[in-house]
C-alpha cells in the first residue's frame, strides 16, 4: 500500500489542524492505520492508531483528549483532527499501515507516508 499525507501547515497555539493520509490500492481497509510525529532533533514518536474497521483507537498521552484520529475506508482515507494544539505539537506527522493489530511501535508499521509538517506558533 503506498501512502500520501497532506493538509500539515501553520496554525496558531490554541488552533485546530486536520490532516489526512491517503492510500492507493484496494486493501486499505485490511490495514490498522497510525500516526506517528518527529520534531527537529528529537525521535519519531507514536501519536494515535485506528483499526482496520475503525472500531478501536489509541492515542498517546500527550495528545489524549485533544487529537482524534478516524478513517473512511471508502475513501481510502485516514484522519487526524488536531485541536488545542500546543507549540510542542510542531513535528512532520507520518501516516503509516501495519497488519499487526495494537502496537504503537514505528518497526511494526511496514508501509510510511512520505509525511506532512504541522508547525504551530506560540
Amino acid at each position: 500500500v503506498q501512502l500520501q499525507a497532506s493538509g500539515g501547515g501553520l496554525v496558531q497555539a490554541g488552533g485546530s489542524l486536520s490532516i489526512s493520509c491517503t492510500a492507493s490500492g484496494r486493501t486499505f481497509s485490511s490495514y490498522h492505520m497510525g500516526w506517528f510525529r518527529q520534531a527537529p532533533g528529537k525521535e519519531r514518536e507514536f501519536v494515535a492508531r485506528i483499526s482496520y474497521s475503525g472500531g478501536t483507537t489509541y492515542y498517546a498521552e500527550s495528545v489524549k483528549g485533544r487529537f482524534t484520529i478516524s478513517r473512511d475506508n471508502a475513501k481510502n482515507t485516514v484522519f487526524l483532527k488536531m485541536d488545542s494544539l500546543k507549540s510542542e505539537d510542531t513535528a512532520v506527522y507520518y501516516c503509516a499501515a501495519t497488519t499487526l493489530f495494537g502496537t504503537r511501535n514505528a518497526k511494526e508499521y511496514p508501509y510510511w507516508g512520505q509525511g506532512t509538517l504541522v508547525t504551530v506558533s506560540s
